[in-house]
């Protein structure tokens, strides 16, 4: 077999999955760690109002980052599928459709992006105080869009052939160039906002294209029957069907996050300054959790590819176990060390802004191993193609946590935000291990799939 690609069908699966996904838990260390350098860097050398900006701009910047997440998902189940039946031409066809859809996509959201960066802001009700900062960060943000995307498709491709190590390699070298261009820009050159996004934006577009080149070589030296298609209407539907579901369910929670984040900015900078450093720590376990889930979908997808059902249900607890490991040093960090770790983002911090912060995370850690659970069952159903289920499950989380955050905002403000959190996540759990159980991702709607 070719050299990086690697098959996920053979050997004891909880071995194989375990080697496959450590070098993706690690991509997802260095991830976090520059989008936390971000906000560290501009609340320690630009000042409190400079994170809140950063946060502030942050859930309309992951509208955008959805739609790159749901295609990578997408692009990963589908290509995952031919690979594990031994289909490399209809492989080679379906990276190629991906990467050209992708391209012209993430095109028109920069455009519309662009277009529309005000109304975006004034929608979230962004401060004055913040609000030309917000906007400064969200344009630059989006004018390297396109390399966010093609970057994501390129690590999807790579996973979903087994190969989980050279998106690391890639992501260290993109995180480590993006920190050290943060403190150079902003606490050496005083650039303030613009900093951090023109930081991002180079470290990112250097980072696309060298993974591009590297996948290009890659796919290129798997030898096939025949001469592969550039693009095809018919592959596009292929992976549509299942890149669909997920950039809607990615979408529809990045917009319900818009909706608490209008509640929260109506409290001040201060209020959102500590959300902003609080959930950027929670996103780091949530990301963290969400990326094996990732890895349990192309375990599952390949081998029901390779017709090995068998295999997917120790491959499951397997990322259980892997979820819960991760799960207990940051539920412990959370609830014990809150205040120092809110802190560490802020310059001079007010009392307000750290209680914010450490509150969130005492109500939310708790319930990490819940979600975690949850999320490694939504791996089972959308590597099985069981996407409806998959919606079910996160649109009820969705719309539970937006209206609970309103309905308990006016009993017990903030407070009540952040206890919807748990709410939704528990009724969520629920539903996508009730799914997991009934075997719908080996259904009619996993067969269709694996017929591709």
């Amino acid at each position: 077999m070719t050299q990086g690609v690697k098959s996920l069908t053979e050997g004891a699966p909880g071995r194989v999955l375990w080697k496959y996904s450590v070098p993706l838990f690690v991509s997802v260390i260095f991830q976090q760690i520059y989008s936390i350098a971000d906000s560290v860097i501009a609340g320690k050398y630009a000042g409190e109002d400079a994170l809140a900006a950063v946060g502030d701009s942050y859930p309309v910047t992951m509208i955008f980052m959805a739609i790159a997440i749901g295609c990578n998902i997408g692009c990963s189940v589908v290509i995952s599928r031919y690979f594990g039946a031994g289909k490399f031409r209809e492989m080679k066809c379906a990276v190629s459709t991906t990467l050209t859809a992708a391209l012209a996509l993430s095109a028109a959201l920069t455009v519309l992006g662009l277009l529309f960066s005000s109304a975006l802001m004034k929608m979230i009700v962004t401060p004055e105080n913040i609000f030309e900062d917000s906007l400064l960060y969200f344009r630059i943000y989006i004018g390297g869009f396109v390399f966010l995307f093609l970057y994501n498709i390129a690590t999807g491709v790579f996973t979903s052939l087994g190969d989980s190590r050279t998106p690391l390699w890639f992501l260290i070298g993109s995180s480590l160039g993006n920190i050290g261009l943060d403190y150079w820009f902003v606490a050496v050159l005083n650039f303030g906002v613009a900093g951090v996004a023109w930081a991002t934006f180079l470290a990112q577009g250097l980072a696309c294209i060298l993974a591009l080149l590297a996948l290009r070589r890659r796919v290129a030296a798997v030898e096939t029957d025949g001469r592969a298609q550039l693009f095809s209407w018919a592959m596009f539907g292929r992976i549509a069907r299942i890149a669909g579901p997920s950039i809607l369910q990615q979408s529809f929670v990045s917009v319900g996050n818009i909706f608490i984040q209008r509640l929260i900015n109506s409290n001040g900078s201060s209020v959102i300054a500590g959300y902003s450093a609080a959930v950027k720590l929670n996103t780091f376990t949530i990301t963290s959790f969400t990326t094996l889930g990732n890895g349990v979908s192309n375990f599952t997808s390949q081998n029901i590819g390779a017709g090995r059902e068998e295999r997917v249900s120790a491959g499951f607890k397997a990322g259980v176990a892997m979820a819960y490991m991760i799960a207990v040093p940051f539920v412990a960090a959370f609830l014990f060390a809150g205040a120092p770790l809110v802190r560490f983002f802020m310059k001079e911090e007010t009392e307000l802004a750290v209680r914010t912060g450490v509150e969130f995370l005492r109500i939310v850690s708790p319930f990490y191993f819940l979600i975690s659970l949850k999320l490694i069952a939504d791996g089972v159903l959308r590597g099985g193609g069981a996407m409806v289920q998959f919606m079910v499950s996160t649109l009820t989380d969705l719309v539970l946590r937006v209206v609970l955050a309103y309905v308990l905002y006016a009993c017990w403000g903030t407070t009540g935000i952040w206890l919807s959190w748990p709410i939704g996540w528990a009724v969520a759990a629920i539903l996508s291990l009730a799914f997991l159980r009934g075997g719908c991702w080996k259904s009619e709607n996993a067969r269709r799939l694996k017929k591709i």
